[in-house]
């Protein structure tokens, strides 16, 4: 039997109360009510939630874990009452875009608000993962639309072309290598900072530097653009971004970037979506206006 949305936001509420009288007012049920209800849940859930004492109520290990799960639970449930809300109005197409870091940091954002603004009829529910994982989130119809690096495994989707996006070394400008650009291989022999190993980015400088039979010393590896930045400019190596997205910071910790010259530095992004869209539905508008975007000289990036 699963536990019930009410339930948990009870547990919810007397976990962050430590009071049952007071979470029972709360949720606007009596005290032996609500008791029944935490009771339920441990046998539901096979553990004890809470050690009961005369101060109140204090989480166990397991209530601990239980409350940062259930938080999110019911956080997605609010989030699910607000969608449906706006089907119920019938004012809103909800699309799901998932995009990937660097296109999230560089175009999609402002790309998908020019969308907003002439399509009130369509509400963009927007948010950043990993190339790999959009593309599994359109297959599990987690997500309308995914935005991924070329190379993404898209097998089974429908996939139209978007943005590029060009990469760059990122360096303190003591430590920056003469000239306008600077080839991979010469980053070789120093440190570097990068995102963590599952991303698309770190796989592709990787698989560089095996190309050229190279090792390549990936000192740091984070979960962000800023996060590479800010370790550079700690001194703990050179990192490697799209341009763009590095430039933004650049100033403000005075870092110094320069492109790749390498050909294989230049990514292309694909659109990807589970099957073709109907004509003239909003999720294929929303298509259309993003290979748009890409097709529009002044804002193509990289």
């Amino acid at each position: 039997m699963l536990p019930d949305i009410d339930s948990l936001a009870l547990f919810v509420r007397a976990a962050e109360l430590r009071n049952l009288t007071r979470a029972a007012e709360a949720s606007h049920i009596t005290v032996p009510a609500a008791s029944r209800r935490l009771t339920q849940l441990e046998h539901q859930f096979n553990a004890t939630l809470f050690a009961r004492h005369s101060r109140g109520l204090e989480l166990t290990p397991a209530g601990e874990h239980l409350l940062r799960l259930a938080r999110n639970v019911i956080a997605d449930v609010q989030h699910m009452r607000a969608e449906m809300v706006n089907y119920a109005a019938g004012n809103f197409a909800v699309l799901r875009v998932h995009g990937n870091t660097s296109a999230m940091s560089q175009f999609l954002p402002g790309d998908v608000a020019r969308f907003q603004g002439d399509h009130a009829g369509a509400r963009i529910v927007l948010e950043e993962c990993w190339s790999d994982e959009a593309a599994r989130r359109v297959r599990a119809g987690e997500a309308d639309v995914g935005v991924v690096v070329e190379g993404c495994d898209v097998s089974g989707l429908w996939v139209r072309p978007y943005r590029s996006d060009r990469l760059a070394a990122v360096t303190r400008e003591a430590d920056a290598p003469v000239g306008e650009t600077v080839a991979f291989a010469d980053l070789l022999d120093r440190d570097l900072v990068g995102l963590e190993g599952s991303s698309t980015l770190t796989r592709l400088i990787t698989a560089q530097a095996s190309a050229q039979s190279r090792p390549m010393a990936l000192r740091v590896q984070v979960r962000s653009f800023e996060a590479v930045c800010r370790a550079v400019q700690a001194g703990l190596g050179v990192g490697i971004l799209p341009l763009a997205a590095a430039g933004s910071f650049a100033h403000a910790l005075q870092l110094k970037v320069l492109p790749l010259a390498d050909d294989w530095a230049v990514r292309r992004m694909q659109l990807c979506t589970r099957a073709q869209p109907a004509a003239q539905t909003p999720l294929d508008t929303l298509l259309a206006h993003l290979e748009a975007c890409a097709a529009t000289p002044q804002e193509r990036g990289g």
